[in-house]
């Protein structure tokens, strides 16, 4: 899970950079994204990247552009600053399932207690 949290938190980033949001929005999806398999995701998290994948891959690309560049290209800025939101929720969302995957720490352990000698002075 560590895995998509940097991919996410790389892509949201560079959203969060200089720049146009068109701009930004292909270059966040194409180099931290794009290759992120949806069955590799929670499966609360399948759906809505599916869709926000559909959403940059729904325009044929013209004269060597990719697929990504040719649908942000037509999308308005309303359409892109949408998907740049749909990326931060996710990058949200990907953060609290790794949370709520990892196992409680112990809030003691026997390597916390002090020697005697110590708790007298610490006191």
């Amino acid at each position: 899970m560590t895995y998509h949290v940097d991919r996410f938190h790389a892509a949201v980033s560079m959203l969060a950079g200089d720049g146009h949001i068109k701009q930004r929005l292909i270059k966040a999806f194409r180099e931290n994204l794009n290759d992120i398999a949806e069955d590799d995701l929670p499966r609360e998290l399948k759906q809505p990247f599916r869709e926000l994948r559909s959403r940059l891959y729904c325009v044929a690309p013209l004269n060597g552009e990719g697929p990504i560049c040719a649908s942000v290209r037509k999308m308005s800025v309303k359409d892109a600053t949408e998907c740049a939101a749909a990326v931060v929720s996710l990058y949200g969302e990907v953060i609290r399932q790794g949370e709520n995957l990892q196992d409680p720490l112990p809030l003691h352990s026997e390597a916390d207690k002090l020697p005697p000698f110590l708790v007298k002075s610490a006191s």
